[in-house]
C-alpha cells in the first residue's frame, strides 16, 4: 500500500475508540480500535477459505528471541489463499477512513493469518523493527502493528492480545471483522486459548508520520475536524484549520 493523502474531517469516528496509551503525555501513542473493516460476508469468506489452507507453526517465522514464546499456527505467507485474502484486506483498508487517518500509511506488510487452538498462545514480545514483505526486495519499519479479529468473542476463551502499557496490562477481545491498531513498540502477547480457535489476521505498517506522538495529535485534531464540521457546517474556520491540520502533516512527514 503506497502513501495516499487522507481527507482531515473525513469518516466522522462516532465507533471508534482510541485510547492513550501513557500518562507521560496527552498526545502519546495510542491504541486505535476500528469496527467493520471487513463486513460479516468478508470474514465469513476468510473463515471458509481458511479452513482448506495449510496451517504450519508459527515460531518457523519468528526470530531467535521470540521463537520460544510463539506457540501458534500461521498460513505460509506464499500461499495461494494467504495472498488473494490478503489482497482483499488490503483493499478494505484503504477504502475505511478511520484506518486512513490513524495509521497515515506508506506502506505495510500483507496480512497475514494466524491460529491459536486450546495450549496455544504468544508470549511478552515486542515487534521486530522491520520486516520484509515476502517475495520482494522491499523492507517495512514497524511504526504500527494491526490485529484484525475473523473469530467472534464466544467461539473461544482465552486468547486475549493483551498490550501493557504504564497502567498496567490492557487485554483486547474484540468482534470478528474489528481491528484494534497499536505502537509495534508495544509489549503484548496473545493469552493461552483455553476453548475453540481464535483465528485472526495481522500486519505492520510504516506511516508518513514516524513519531507516535505526533500520529496521535494528528489524529485528535482530525477527530476534532471532522465533529466540528459536523456541528456547524460551511463554517469558514474550517478551512482554515483543516490547512493547519494539512500543513502540521506536512511538516511531519516521512515517506522513506
Amino acid at each position: 500500500m503506497r502513501a495516499r493523502q487522507p481527507r482531515a474531517a473525513s469518516g466522522r469516528g462516532r465507533n471508534a475508540e482510541y485510547y492513550p496509551l501513557s500518562t507521560r503525555s496527552r498526545f502519546t501513542a495510542m491504541m486505535v480500535r476500528i469496527p467493520n473493516v471487513l463486513t460479516q460476508a468478508q470474514v465469513q469468506a476468510c473463515r471458509q477459505a481458511l479452513e482448506t489452507a495449510p496451517w504450519i507453526e508459527g515460531k518457523l517465522t519468528a526470530g531467535s528471541l521470540t521463537a520460544p514464546r510463539k506457540n501458534n499456527m500461521q498460513v505460509p505467507a506464499n500461499h495461494p489463499i494467504a495472498r488473494r485474502l490478503s489482497e482483499m484486506i488490503m483493499e478494505a483498508l484503504k477504502k475505511n477512513a478511520m484506518f486512513m487517518r490513524a495509521a497515515l500509511p506508506v506502506r505495510l506488510i500483507p496480512p497475514l493469518f494466524n491460529r491459536y487452538t486450546p495450549g496455544e498462545y504468544y508470549g511478552p514480545h515486542v515487534d521486530a523493527t522491520v520486516q520484509q514483505v515476502w517475495g520482494v526486495n522491499d523492507r517495512v519499519r514497524t511504526d504500527l502493528s494491526a490485529t484484525l479479529f475473523l473469530s467472534a468473542p464466544e467461539e473461544y476463551d482465552g486468547g486475549e492480545l493483551t498490550i501493557t502499557d504504564d497502567l498496567g496490562e490492557r487485554p483486547i477481545k474484540l468482534p470478528a471483522g474489528d481491528l484494534v491498531l497499536y505502537p509495534a513498540t508495544s509489549i503484548h502477547h496473545v493469552s493461552p486459548v483455553t476453548r475453540g480457535a481464535r483465528i485472526a489476521s495481522f500486519f505492520w505498517v510504516q506511516s508518513m508520520v514516524r513519531d507516535d506522538n505526533l500520529r496521535g495529535l494528528l489524529f485528535e485534531l482530525g477527530t476534532a475536524l471532522a465533529q466540528f464540521e459536523e456541528a456547524v457546517p460551511g463554517n469558514p474556520a474550517i478551512t482554515k484549520l483543516t490547512g493547519v491540520y494539512f500543513n502540521l502533516f506536512r511538516l511531519w512527514t516521512d515517506t522513506n
